[in-house]
């Protein structure tokens, strides 16, 4: 399960941001009468395109996972559990569609008709994600159901999909895909350029992707903050491990690396009283320890460890692109342009790489911060998971289709690169001659030259 739901996440933010950007293009396209924004439009909306189809893929395995992989989580809660994942495959399908129609209407629709129906893709996409995470927020707050003789006779689906984690966790991801996606769109041209290619094309590109990341990070920034302090409040056995904070106390120190061994923090470097005045704005603020946590259900030595280390993993790469933001915003603010300089394009050309490492990092601190806790407070994971055997030939399975589905985007990806750049910047490449099987009978805008064609 950990391995396809960490393969599985990389691949949402380009299904949720990834057609954002790809809208955006396409307006400054129409807008301004921009013929390689229109391109960079066309080609991103192919290959989010690819990117949906491979999520799918993926998505379908864990759904089976689900079911077999944790019998007593389905079995006892998938009466509520399951019903954010109906609302997720209402909007996917919608997705789907949408950017089947979206991809098929390039000069086959009118061009602001054309926008208009890339919109719900951006819109569905962000549902989907909402509808997921409420699902796992729901596991760590658990609400909206009424239980008897252990088991589930009441759903109110309302407070299942709005519970008290929703919120600011599904905030969380969202923003967190935009940023995942504008780094790595903005590392692709970063590339380019500094392999000399720094023509309009590469630097929009790059400034699209960038911008949408160094906008939404400061935004990101402030919501890991709200979400610290919820967790605080509502999840006190996370935020300990979070803090590597064995014992209840005051004046609690943030703790930079380290482990815990035998109950002890080792290793790591102590700034006095940050964790109390980050909690709650106080240095004499008390934290509960892990020592506050009933022994039954207090998390091993080893997970609070793996938490602490990917929150400061993931504190870290965010730490460090934030200060990519800065370094862009003043070299912008000096030159009023595209930045060149060769070590911050090399940093760019990485952004997307850490980004992707700080996304995968919060994702470990949601998951195993939960342990030893499937439903938090309802079923703990020994309970959850299951118990017939037979694991290793199904992760055999899980890991040959993930390697076949992976190679085969990586190769279709890069096919389609190669058949762009050989076509040159002006073209598409090759696509514009493919025969339609039906069209609008009536000349239309060509929304790349203005000119009228019939198809």
């Amino acid at each position: 399960m950990a391995f396809t739901l960490g393969f599985h996440i990389i691949l949402v933010p380009f299904g949720v941001a990834l057609t954002a950007l790809m809208l955006i293009a396409n307006y400054r396209g129409l807008r301004h009468g921009d013929e390689q924004a229109l391109l960079l439009a066309q080609r991103w909306s192919k290959v989010a395109a690819v990117l949906v189809a491979v999520g799918a893929v993926t998505g379908t395995v864990l759904s089976f996972e689900l079911g077999i992989l944790w019998p007593g989580l389905m079995g006892t809660y998938g009466a509520a559990f399951g019903f954010p994942f109906a609302i997720e495959g209402i909007f996917f399908f919608l997705e789907a569609i949408f950017v089947s129609i979206y991809i098929y209407g390039w000069k086959r629709l009118p061009p602001w008709v054309h926008f208009w129906t890339g919109v719900p893709v951006v819109v569905a996409s962000m549902g989907g994600t909402a509808a997921v995470v409420a699902a796992n927020s729901w596991m760590n707050q658990p609400g909206g159901i009424t239980m008897r003789d252990g088991q589930v006779v009441e759903v109110r689906p309302a407070e299942v999909f709005f519970n008290g984690a929703f919120w600011f966790e599904s905030v969380h991801m969202l923003l967190a895909a935009y940023i995942v996606a504008g780094f790595t769109v903005a590392g692709v041209y970063a590339v380019g350029m500094l392999k000399g290619r720094r023509d309009h094309y590469h630097r929009l590109g790059f400034l699209i992707g960038f911008t949408v990341a160094a906008v939404t990070l400061p935004v990101q920034v402030y919501v890991g903050d709200v979400v610290a302090r919820q967790v605080f409040q509502n999840e006190p056995a996370k935020f300990a491990a979070l803090e590597l904070l064995p014992t209840t106390e005051s004046h609690v120190p943030e703790t930079l690396g380290g482990v815990l061994i035998d109950g002890e923090v080792r290793y790591g470097l102590q700034i006095p009283d940050l964790a109390s005045l980050l909690a709650a704005f106080s240095p004499s603020t008390e934290i509960r320890g892990l020592d506050a946590i009933a022994p039954a259900v207090r998390p091993e030595d080893a997970t609070v460890s793996v938490v602490h280390l990917a929150f400061d993993v993931m504190v870290g790469t965010a730490t460090l692109l934030l200060l990519l933001v800065v370094w862009f915003a003043w070299l912008w603010w000096r030159r009023r342009e595209v930045p060149t300089n060769r070590w911050f394009l090399g940093c760019a050309a990485l952004s997307g790489i850490v980004a992707v490492v700080c996304l995968e990092s919060g994702w470990v601190v949601t998951e195993v911060g939960r342990q030893p806790w499937t439903v938090v407070g309802l079923l703990l994971t020994k309970d959850a998971v299951t118990t017939q055997g037979n694991l290793w030939p199904f992760f055999a399975a899980a890991l040959a289709i993930y390697l076949a589905v992976g190679t085969a985007a990586v190769l279709t990806l890069r096919s389609m690169t190669r058949r762009w750049r050989t076509g040159g910047e002006g073209s598409d490449g090759g696509d514009e001659g493919v025969d339609v099987p039906y069209g609008p009978n009536r000349p239309l805008t060509d929304a790349h030259t203005g000119e009228g064609r019939r198809t």
